[in-house]
């Protein structure tokens, strides 16, 4: 989720994660199925199961869950047949926003993130409506007092980060997709705290939300679709000023 800037969503996604770990757990083993059976099961050879793996102990998941859910991708536990899904659509006030998902059953997961959509107040557009509005980019944040932001931007650039932006509470680092394993691994080397990592979608540009009632309708909007079982990640270009979030969110 992107919200009032992409460092302020995946804090608030985070503390919601934070809340339903199960849910997030369920979520996260779906990534590794998904990577194990199209990569192979093992890490080091697979990059896309690295990522889900990271994630996966990131969010304190056991080990042994990983470990299955490692084994049903590659048939050793039975096999699990998910597909990838995106749906594209807006929200109130005319927000851009993609749905990714991991689901067993296209047939049940369509019509019920079309219902979500409608339910508050947005619509479920066609295939490429919006997603030609984000670019792929790996994103990076550290809390700034874990170091100075000159030291930071320094290290960063210099591992292939392409911008880097002091929002308040974080520094917020983006870098191309195939940049973000070695970037991550120099904020590591250098033990850099990070606080989140992720491959995402950046907005290209954000829409400014200027009243209360529009940002609830969005925030609620976006938060039914991070409860369903089948949504991986939510993906949105709304901008709303501090003032208007804390009383949105009040």
């Amino acid at each position: 989720m992107s919200g009032h800037s992409h460092w302020a969503g995946i804090k608030h996604k985070k503390a919601a994660n934070d809340a339903k770990r199960g849910k997030v757990w369920s979520k996260i083993a779906r990534m590794i199925i998904v990577a194990a059976k199209a990569g192979g099961g093992d890490p080091g050879q697979n990059l896309t199961l690295r990522y889900a793996i990271d994630k996966g102990k990131a969010a304190n998941m056991p080990k042994d869950t990983i470990e299955k859910a490692i084994k049903k991708g590659t048939g050793e536990l039975g096999a699990i047949n998910y597909e990838e899904v995106l749906y594209e659509g807006y929200a109130p006030g005319g927000i851009a926003i993609m749905v990714d998902g991991l689901t067993d059953n296209r047939n049940r997961t369509g019509p019920e993130i079309k219902k979500i959509f409608e339910k508050r107040g947005g619509s479920l557009g066609s295939s490429g409506c919006v997603n030609w509005m984000f670019d792929k980019k790996g994103l990076i944040t550290v809390n700034i007092d874990a170091i100075g932001e000159d030291d930071l931007m320094e290290l960063a650039l210099s591992a292939g980060a392409d911008d880097m932006e002091n929002t308040g509470d974080v520094y917020g680092i983006t870098c191309e997709p195939a940049a973000y394993d070695q970037l991550k691994k120099a904020l590591e080397e250098k033990d850099v705290p990070i606080d989140s990592a992720e491959i995402s979608m950046v907005p290209q540009n954000t829409v400014p939300v200027g009243d209360v009632e529009t940002a609830r309708k969005i925030l609620a909007l976006v938060e039914d679709f991070e409860d369903h079982d089948d949504v991986q990640n939510v993906y949105a270009n709304f901008e709303i000023p501090d003032d208007i979030m804390e009383k949105a969110e009040a």
